[in-house]
């Protein structure tokens, strides 16, 4: 049976054909805009010259999120391309030429000590509370009894020093986990990441590796009491992260 003709010899299978065309078109059009969103248009990095400064493919319309808990709404891109001060210099003038801290580079946030500008609000569980807090504000949390409770052991930093006491466990409400340690460091008390610590209950120590004793003192703390943001998590994990190679100079150097 002959297909049905619409006009002329214009038939059905050839109007699905070029429907699925267009669709196709359409489809590649929409990918390249949203993949574009954030880090466009390109620069180079050593003139700073704009490559591909716009054009229908190269931009997506502002998306706009709305959140939870009435925190608003988030509209990206988040950002405009402001030109970032790196505390840092370059080892030769070349695209993608390493930079070298010429500061402090666990304050600075160069390198693997390098943060994220996130959200200054908290993480919230399903109910709209404080996700991560002290282990005293939960109700139904605890160190189990088989376990060492890290309270009151002290802390070793890198270079086998004392760096301080730990005098609270900051929890997970929704996944039931230690995230922080609260380290009194001689007056001032700061969180460390449970995740680069290591519990010893038998001589009741915790050891984290990340930086030295005397760095403790000098990390990132929450703004507020018994909360912590986004934002004070993202610089809290970035300075002892960046510790796994700024901490001292046999880190830089090369194995062999």
């Amino acid at each position: 049976m002959d297909d049905v003709k619409i006009v002329g010899t214009f038939d059905v299978t050839e109007m699905v054909f070029y429907a699925f065309v267009l669709f196709f078109l359409a489809l590649i059009f929409y990918l390249r805009r949203e993949d574009r969103r954030e880090g466009y248009p390109l620069e180079d990095e050593v003139t700073g010259r704009v490559d591909t400064p716009g054009g229908a493919l190269l931009a997506a319309t502002p998306k706009t999120f709305h959140m939870p808990f009435g925190r608003g709404s988030v509209s990206t891109p988040t950002k405009g391309r402001e030109k970032v001060d790196v505390a840092g210099a370059r080892t030769f003038r070349s695209p993608g030429a390493p930079y070298y801290p010429t500061g402090n580079p666990l304050v600075d946030g160069i390198g693997p000590a390098a943060w994220a500008d996130r959200a200054k609000h908290t993480d919230l569980d399903g109910e709209g509370r404080n996700r991560i807090v002290p282990i005293g504000m939960t109700e139904h949390i605890s160190v189990h009894r088989n376990d060492a409770d890290p309270r009151g052991m002290s802390v070793i930093g890198a270079d086998g020093a004392v760096a301080g006491t730990v005098t609270d466990l900051w929890v997970d409400r929704a996944e039931h986990v230690i995230r922080y340690l609260e380290i009194d460091t001689g007056g001032r008390k700061v969180l460390a990441p449970m995740g680069m610590s290591k519990v010893k209950g038998r001589s009741r120590q915790v050891e984290i590796d990340a930086i030295n004793a005397a760095d403790f003192a000098a990390a990132p703390v929450p703004g507020t009491a018994g909360q912590i943001t986004f934002y004070e998590e993202e610089r809290i994990v970035a300075y002892f992260g960046g510790g796994y190679l700024y901490a001292n100079a046999g880190r830089q150097e090369p194995l062999i």
